[in-house]
Formats: C-alpha cells, structure tokens, sequence
C-alpha cells in the first residue's frame, strides 16, 4: 500500500492508500461521517461508511476532535461535487496525536482573533492557498531569470551604509560598530553586474517604518535584478514581461488555490497583456487634479488613494515615469533634459494594491555621483567602495525591486489590514 499526499489523489485514482492528515473539521449525517482532512499540500473529504467499516471505528470517526492527527487508509475515488475533485472513501483510521479545545472553529473570527493565533491560522484553507501562490510566484520567479541567464547574488543582510539613508534602518552593534539590517541589496548587486552582467537576488529585508496598514512591513522579501548595459525601458520591458509571467503560471499551477480565495481568473488574466500603460509623473499629477485630487502638488510623493485612482483608470499595471529628482535615491540616474527629474519608474498595481515594483536606471559618473552622496549627508568613507565602481569600466546600467508580499496581496486578492506585529517574519510572509 502506497502512502502519498493528498495533492496527488488524481494519480491513484481506484488504488488503496495510505495519509498522514489533521483533521480540519467534520461532520455526520445518520450512518455516514465526512471528514475534511488536511496534510499540508491540499484539502479534501474523507467519507466513513458505518455499514462498511463497523460501529467502533465508526464512532471513533464521529468522535475526532478538530486538529487531530491521523493516519487514514482507504481507496481514492474521484469526487465531481467537490472543487478538489478526489475524496477518499476511509476504510482504516488510526489516531496519531489528539487535539482538545482548539481556538479556531469553524466559524468566524476576527482579524484580530486571528492574527494573535497566526502560528494556528496558518493551517486554515485560506492561508494554505496564500503560501501555495506565493510559494507558485518564488518558483516562476526563478524560472524566468534561470531561463534569461541571470545569476543569483546573496548580498549581504547586515551591511555598515544605507542606499537610501539610515532613518528607516534597524541599527545593530556590530562589534562596538553601527550596523543595519539590510533595506535593498541594490548597491552589491550593482558591483556584481559588473562581474556578471545580469544578476538578482531574492531575499529579506527591513523597513523600520511603524505602519498600521498592508502597504508598509517591517520585515519582507524582495527581488532585485541589476542589468549592465541595459537602458530604463529595455529593464520596464523585463519588468512588465516578469510580472506576466508570475501571474500565467499561478493561473496555470495554482487554480484551486484561487477558487479557494475567490480570485476572479479573468481579472487576473488581464494583466498578463502586455505592454502595461506608461504615464510620467507629470501626467499623473494632472490626471490627479483634473479629477479632484487637490491635495497633491507637483514634488509630492504619491499616497495610497493617489496610486489606486491612477491604476484604476488605466485597469492593468501602469508604470509611472521619471519622477522628482528631490524626492529620489542620489544613485538614479538624472534626465537627459531636465535638471527636476530622475530616470526612474514604479509599478502601481490596480485594485488598490500601490506599488509594487521600483527601479530607474542608474547614475554614473564619478564626480556626479560623489556629489549626490554628498548633498544626501552621506559619509564618503561607507560609498567608496560604490565609487570605485565608477574607476574601472563603467557602463550604462539598470534595476528594480518587486516587493514579494505586496505582489502576493495582490494576486491573492487579500483585503485585511493588521498593526504591526511583534512577530514580523510569520506575519509579513505568511500573512500579506
């Protein structure tokens, strides 16, 4: 007899099996117990027939609490009634570890019920199809970047400068030094573009920005490719066909995940034509005010009410180009034309969502470079070795960074709004 996951039910369809499961819930009817079982790659039914199996497992079916452990043997048998397909029709059933009083019941709770539990709803039907799609989004990520040649680079999560200045920095002391949890790897993977040509990492990162709202974490993992020899829009090329590519293959891989989240697939299947709109900051602002947004101005940074307006209008992704320079990172790359405007762009997801992808290309230039660092109160002495890149055979160069759990959100179509937590890795990466 063969033990599998209840994943691969569609393989042993008419076979006899054997599964480790959790019950997730449960219930009877006359002669007949149902049981919803889990074993963390799916979720179907396990039906007990008294007649077929006798009174005392029978009644020791009946009498499973919620969450108990089980080893469950029987024959798999397709089911068209479900949304899974496949059921299991138990004919052995053996306790592994019981469960008393558990927390969750099947009925509902609240948000904040629910996250004070987290370590417990994460064995609910609804997270488990969170992390099945965000698990789908980390592998086709890989794919796409494997399949154009890229190398994966580790930055380092510890690091002695800040890209974008230390006000939203965790510091530690590292030794009797400062030192801060990493909020981008950006700059080492500029230095190794150089090396390589076409790089990403895929890792952690930290925000000490205290927000109450899904927008802004603490802690959350990002993607970061640098390019060299690669301009702004051949990288918002590659942006927009990545961001497609994820979603074709969480609609290819992950439907009964959806259908668990009640995403519309035809939405998301919209956002996989391609190219996605492109609007510059200039015209953002006007669309803005044309439209009653009176309380932006041109140099404002867009909040989450300006962003939804715009990805809404436009009902896909919509890029928006070159903004502020006084409001940008001193290593984005200044407009050919214009001294107000830096070559960079964001990604603002529709339904809601903000942003989820930034980049621009990047600057170069010794003395143009050293001077921005300057002007943003930086000490020299932490960029050196950056600079050092602008010494020996520096090319034109691009980048971004997509937000994994935003885009996660996003996809699931998440709605709920939590403060922070004081157990961010759990709650950032399982819970968008």
């Amino acid at each position: 007899m063969k033990t599998i996951q209840i994943i691969d039910s569609k393989n042993h369809v008419g076979e006899t099996v054997k599964i480790g499961a959790w019950i997730a819930n449960k219930r009877s009817s006359g002669k007949i117990a149902f049981l919803n079982l889990r074993d963390g790659s799916a979720f179907f039914q396990g039906v007990v027939v008294k007649a077929e199996v006798g009174d005392e497992l029978f009644d020791l079916a009946k009498g499973l609490n919620q969450e108990t452990s089980v080893i469950v043997t029987g024959e798999i048998r397709e089911d068209t009634r479900s949304k899974f397909g496949y059921e299991l029709g138990v004919t052995g059933l053996e306790v592994v570890g019981e469960s008393h009083d558990y927390p969750i019941t099947p009925k509902e709770h609240g948000t904040d019920f629910l996250m004070d539990h987290r370590h417990l709803w994460l064995r609910s039907s609804k997270q488990h199809a969170v992390m099945q799609v965000r698990n789908e989004l980390i592998r086709a990520t890989y794919e796409f970047f494997n399949e154009r040649n890229f190398i994966k680079i580790d930055p380092p999560i510890l690091t002695s400068s800040a890209p974008e200045g230390t006000t939203e920095l965790f510091e530690t002391d590292y030794f009797g030094d400062p030192a801060y949890l990493s909020q981008t790897g950006q700059l080492y993977l500029e230095a190794a573009a150089m090396a390589f040509g076409k790089v990403f990492s895929f890792g952690p990162t930290f925000r000490a920005e205290k927000s109450k709202t899904r927008r802004h974490l603490t802690e959350f993992w990002m993607m970061e490719p640098e390019m060299a020899f690669v301009t702004q829009e051949e990288s918002l090329e590659i942006q927009e066909q990545y961001v497609a590519f994820m979603i074709e293959k969480v609609l290819e891989n992950c439907d009964y995940a959806l259908d668990v989240l009640g995403r519309d697939k035809e939405l998301l299947k919209k956002y996989t034509v391609l190219p996605f709109p492109r609007i510059s900051y200039d015209e953002a602002v006007e669309l803005l005010q044309k439209n009653g947004f009176e309380d932006i101005t041109w140099g404002d940074d867009f909040g989450s009410p300006h962003e939804t307006f715009i990805a809404n209008h436009y009902e896909k992704p919509v890029f928006i180009l070159n903004y502020p320079k006084s409001m940008s990172p001193f290593y984005m790359k200044p407009h050919p034309t214009r001294d107000d405007v830096v070559i960079r762009a964001d990604m603002i997801a529709p339904e809601g969502y903000g942003e989820i992808i930034g980049g621009s290309e990047r600057a170069i230039g010794f003395e143009y470079l050293l001077e921005q660092i300057e002007k943003d109160g930086l000490d020299r002495k932490d960029y050196e070795w950056y600079l050092d890149l602008q010494k020996y055979g520096p090319v034109p160069h691009s980048g971004f960074g997509l937000g994994l759990e935003r885009t996660v959100t996003w996809v699931c179509g998440i709605e709920h709004v939590r403060e922070a937590s004081p157990f961010p890795r759990l709650l950032h990466r399982i819970y968008p």
